[in-house]
């Protein structure tokens, strides 16, 4: 009512109420790193209720009505519900802050449905001072029925688990969660279809489709075999025609003969434009510098390692690794081999290298394709610090869940199966021979940031016809996405990662978040060095994983749409 007393002049505005849910995915990046670190997280989601008032002008003298009388408020600041009935309900919403909104009258009926609503997402009681006052708490049922699902007594030996097999544990406790939040929150498939567009709430923005085009065909090549490798260099033993070089790595890999050198390379290890006499000066250098590091652990007498928990722990946990890293490769198979005494080596050795980040499980797997490769205890603790210093500065799990957009139809959960492929970069899904292959061709950085995130892409398009038809739950597309695990093709894997790149960059309406994504156009300091390829500037070879700033996100697979929205302030973008 335009007035708050019973004049009968005063102005009836029509409206209606709607309780919008709004859920976000918090923090993922730092519960990847808790995951890492071997700390248990369980808040995943954060969700919130927002109550709008819209309001109904019916004519010009009601112009400004819109502006006057609508409001919105967070259902966690309301603090009471003033309800009276005089001939028909009305109700008034009191804010935490001591506010009184506007009284909302209910002429037609509706103010029950409207409470009961309410009660589902928070506690409402009676004030025992006013029968005509509800108070209000935020409780959150929600939380507590899937923290609950998540801690039974099925589970009860979740934490146990979680020290053991963070991944697996995680997967596995999480689905249940995952599986109610999805259902407890989303707003009914029917409701979001059907909402006008002009009803769209503050803050949404209309999801927009763009035609990609067809996916262009792609062929690869021959590895570069030594003869070839041979030309790159001067007669110092300088790397010539860097871009170049990439290019060709990355489409056809490298002989095997050819990776002991052109990996440390590609890992940042020895400078593109180094000298041989040069190499030999930094290896000497890096040499000292690691037996340095491995004495301090090494030094560690019995009754210190007792009062040091942290290091107590990395031993005993890189110990059990250890002894369960790829132990049907000839390079560590048997007992006593001298390959799982280096490998044991330079993860402790790690440790005191980065004391912040320790050891945590899958660095094992991270290492032992590195050390196959160099046959060098030094040279491969030095390409694996490298390749930990992108590892740990990318962690993309977050903008991938929130990105790949075939999962919009299927309850997955937020793609949590591929975890794994994105945490030891697909060490466990292929033949090992292939996660070489796949190492190399992403350590070119081309055609594109983030290439990886376009594989996993490549996979789930393979497999995203089969997921739909059968209709897939979170629980069947994990069983499904693991079953995959040494069936993989990767040279059909890089080809379609490759089509998908190009149909991408042929869009003549990409969005900025999505160039952002792949780091296309982007524009690089003046004072970096820059390099040209057939796909367009790259980052200096000279440059630190460290110093280099990289977007840690990544757009989903497709065939021919492309979509962006701005959800929550968050802009992101999926392919359809």
């Amino acid at each position: 009512h335009s007035s708050p007393d019973e004049s009968e002049d005063q102005d009836l505005i029509s409206g209606f109420l709607r309780i919008v849910d709004k859920v976000w995915f918090l923090k993922c990046q730092h519960i990847i790193s808790c995951i890492r670190q071997g700390i248990m997280c369980l808040v995943l989601f954060f969700q919130n209720h927002i109550i709008y008032c819209h309001i109904v002008t019916g004519g010009s003298n009601h112009a400004n009505d819109r502006n006057k009388w609508a409001f919105s408020f967070n259902v966690c600041d309301l603090r009471s519900i003033t309800v009276k009935c005089e001939g028909w309900s009305c109700i008034t919403f009191r804010l935490k802050d001591g506010t009184a909104l506007p009284a909302i009258h209910f002429h037609q009926g509706g103010s029950t449905a409207f409470l009961d609503s309410l009660r589902k997402l928070v506690q409402i009681n009676e004030s025992p001072d006013d029968e005509n006052v509800l108070i209000v708490s935020t409780y959150s049922r929600a939380f507590s029925q899937s923290f609950e699902n998540l801690l039974d007594d099925t589970n009860y030996g979740f934490v146990q688990k979680f020290k053991k097999d963070p991944y697996t544990t995680t997967l596995g406790g999480f689905s249940k969660v995952t599986n109610y939040l999805f259902d407890a929150f989303r707003v009914p498939e029917l409701e979001y279809h059907q909402r006008p567009a002009e009803e769209e709430e503050p803050g949404f923005e209309v999801i927009t489709r763009l035609d990609l085009g067809p996916r262009p065909e792609v062929q690869r090549r021959g590895p570069v075999a030594m003869e070839e490798w041979a030309k790159y260099q001067d007669s110092e033993g300088r790397i010539t025609n860097v871009p170049h070089l990439k290019d060709v790595i990355f489409k056809g890999g490298l002989c095997h003969a050819v990776r002991r050198e052109a990996w440390k390379f590609l890992l940042g290890y020895f400078p593109w434009n180094s000298t041989h006499e040069e190499r030999k000066l930094l290896q000497k250098r890096k040499t000292d510098e690691y037996f340095r590091m491995k004495l301090q652990w090494k030094s560690v007498s019995e009754e210190q390692e007792k009062r040091n928990s942290r290091l107590r722990d990395y031993r005993s946990l890189i110990e059990k690794d250890v002894n369960r890293t790829d132990r049907n490769n000839k390079f560590y198979e048997g007992l006593d081999n001298p390959g799982l005494i280096l490998l044991h080596d330079i993860l402790m050795t790690y440790c005191m290298f980065d004391f912040d980040l320790g050891y945590v499980q899958g660095m094992s797997d991270l290492l032992s394709p590195i050390l196959f490769v160099m046959e060098n205890e030094v040279d491969a603790f030095w390409c694996f610090v490298s390749f930990m210093d992108e590892m740990v500065m990318q962690c993309p799990l977050c903008t991938f869940l929130c990105l790949c957009g075939f999962t919009e139809a299927q309850d997955s959960g937020y793609l949590y199966f591929c975890f794994r492929w994105l945490l030891i970069r697909f060490k466990r899904e292929l033949h090992f021979q292939d996660v070489l292959r796949l190492w190399e061709v992403m350590w070119t950085r081309l055609p594109c940031q983030n290439f990886h995130l376009l594989v996993c892409c490549a996979i789930l398009d393979s497999e995203k016809q089969k997921i739909m038809d059968r209709k897939y739950g979170f629980n069947e597309i994990l069983k499904h996405i693991n079953e995959l695990s040494m069936k993989l093709d990767i040279e059909e894997i890089l080809i379609k990662s490759e089509a998908i790149c190009m149909q991408i960059k042929n869009c003549k309406d990409l969005p900025h978040s999505v160039s952002e994504i792949l780091g296309l156009n982007t524009v690089t300091e003046p004072s970096a060095a820059l390099e040209t390829s057939e796909y367009g500037i790259l980052e200096s070879p000279q440059t630190s994983p460290r110093s280099t700033h990289r977007q840690d996100h990544v757009i989903s697979n497709g065939h021919s749409h492309l979509k962006e929205s701005t959800h929550n302030g968050c802009k992101v973008a999926f392919i359809s």
